[in-house]
């Protein structure tokens, strides 16, 4: 017993002679940690943030193409109205609420520039509360430019900016926030132009071609002497 009782103190002495002699790795590693834990715990309330301005997303989330998520309130002819739905984390969430006030983001669909039918076309297929996701490319005052996801089904979700081209409901259009150069802009730049060319190839939409007796029209309405000829008789109709 005593030999063990020898063994174990002379084990403490060594451990607290090795703490002693190396006692400002122990402290710089300490504050590593703190610093660590620190960086985490910012990380996490930016993260769990409910963002009810565009202006209060940090420039890096815009930067690094952070992708969101949210829940549909409006669609109007500037954008989708959407609330920003965080990541919840039991403690954080529960603290945030409390001094988070209402609002919602103007979410754009970057890269399209849509036709007078797209509208009613997202209000037909898009529901009032309906959780959506939303990639950040830019942002331009008060709007965000971005990518927009809707889920359709388990495992299947669908690009609302491809699928308006894809119905001919719009057209292709520089992507804005995005620079020209970057691989990340040509590469959503081909998507886009493909999902146009299939509803040019269907003649779907803006691209479906006129049938003949409305193009007999047309260039009957547009001809100089009709215009003319329509002029007089109202003259004619006004002087009597």
């Amino acid at each position: 017993m005593a030999e063990r009782r020898s063994g174990a103190a002379e084990g403490l002495a060594r451990l607290s002679e090795w703490a002693d002699a190396h006692l400002s790795l122990l402290r710089s590693l300490s504050s590593g940690l703190a610093v660590a834990a620190v960086l985490v715990l910012a990380r996490s309330v930016r993260m769990t943030t409910k963002f009810t301005s565009a202006l209060d997303i940090p420039a890096a989330f815009v930067e690094k193409n952070v992708k969101l998520r949210g829940k549909l309130h409006h669609i109007t002819e500037k954008g989708l109205e959407v609330e920003h739905v965080p990541i919840s984390v039991p403690f954080f969430t529960s603290l945030q609420r409390k001094w988070q006030g209402p609002g919602l983001l103007l979410v754009r669909l970057a890269g399209v520039q849509l036709a007078p039918g797209a509208l009613g076309w997202l209000q037909r297929h898009l529901r009032p509360s309906q959780i959506v996701w939303f990639q950040l490319l830019g942002r331009e005052d008060e709007a965000l430019e971005c990518l927009v996801l809707v889920n359709k089904g388990r495992f299947l979700s669908v690009c609302l900016n491809e699928e308006i081209l894809r119905q001919g409901l719009g057209r292709a259009a520089r992507v804005d926030g995005l620079h020209h150069e970057s691989r990340l802009y040509w590469r959503l730049h081909k998507r886009l132009l493909r999902a146009e060319l299939k509803a040019l190839k269907k003649k779907k939409g803006i691209w479906k071609e006129e049938s003949y007796s409305e193009r007999i029209r047309d260039r009957i309405s547009s001809n100089k002497f009709v215009q003319m000829l329509k002029q007089f008789v109202s003259w004619l109709r006004n002087s009597v």
